[in-house]
Formats: C-alpha cells, sequence, structure tokens
C-alpha cells in the first residue's frame, strides 16, 4: 500500500485529505504542526521509521511562526530518504507571480495549488499525475547513477 502525507493545520481539511488518501487506498502520514513533520524528517534521516511518502500535500502556512510548508518542503529535498517523494504546497492566500516564484524555488516543490481544492476526481487526477512524474525523475535519476558506476563493457 503506497504511503500519502498531508501536513495541514484546519482540521476539516485534514480530516477530508485523510479520508480521501484511504478512499484512493493509500495509506495516509498526517501532521497538522510544522515542527511535528520536521521532527518525522529528522526520525526517517536517522533510519527510525521507514514509511517512506510517495506524495506529500503541504499547507504553505502553518501556525507555528518559525515552521512554515516552504521549510518543511526544503527540508524533505535535503533528505537523501525523502528528496523523491512528489511535493504539492497549498494555500489559500493568493500570492503574486513573483511569490509564487519565490515559494517554488525556496521549496522546491513540484506544484502549488490554491485552497479550495479541486474537486474529488480532479485532485486524484492530480496528485497521482504528480506521483507518476516524481518516480519516473527518480528512475531516470537512478539510471544515470547506475551508467556513471557501471565498468565499461
Amino acid at each position: 500500500m503506497a504511503t500519502w502525507l498531508v501536513i495541514e493545520d484546519e482540521q476539516d481539511l485534514y480530516d477530508m485529505i485523510l479520508t480521501m488518501y484511504e478512499l484512493l487506498g493509500m495509506k495516509g502520514i498526517a501532521f497538522s504542526v510544522g515542527a511535528d513533520a520536521i521532527d518525522w524528517v529528522d526520525d526517517i534521516d536517522d533510519g527510525l521509521t521507514a514509511e517512506i511518502p510517495e506524495l506529500a500535500l503541504i499547507d504553505i502556512r502553518l501556525p507555528d511562526e518559525h515552521i512554515d510548508g516552504v521549510n518543511i518542503a526544503a527540508r524533505f529535498r535535503q533528505s537523501s530518504a525523502l528528496k523523491h517523494t512528489a511535493i504539492c504546497m497549498m494555500t489559500a492566500f493568493k500570492f503574486t507571480p513573483e511569490e509564487e516564484k519565490q515559494i517554488m524555488a525556496e521549496s522546491q516543490a513540484d506544484l502549488l495549488l490554491y485552497k479550495p481544492l479541486p474537486k474529488f476526481r480532479e485532485l486524484e487526477k492530480i496528485l497521482r499525475d504528480l506521483v507518476a512524474k516524481a518516480q519516473a525523475k527518480r528512475q531516470e535519476e537512478e539510471t544515470e547513477a547506475d551508467e556513471e558506476t557501471s565498468p565499461p563493457a
């Protein structure tokens, strides 16, 4: 069973996303506080847990003033275990195109969605496509790494 993660502080949306994951046959991991999510990433890096999600759906604005979704996404990209996780940032706040570029550059996320999120089937397609692209990119990087380390024939 694939694992998808959500980091969201709005309880209704948190519950709805976890329910959606369940309906899609995904195992859900959820956090509502940025510090808890960072601690979890640290545990992954320390080998204390092996649940590597295919997807992380991360709210940009969280209640912790020092850790927001951008920080968490950037921390995923620094993790050797999580760097290939598909990351979708979400927010209810409207950003200028320049702010969007800055957020995407800092977070290294794959996509930014505005709330309200798309309807169930549309959101499912968006997220599954995102996971497929991330998996293809990972396979491509692994193939390139294998070719670089293989002895010449």
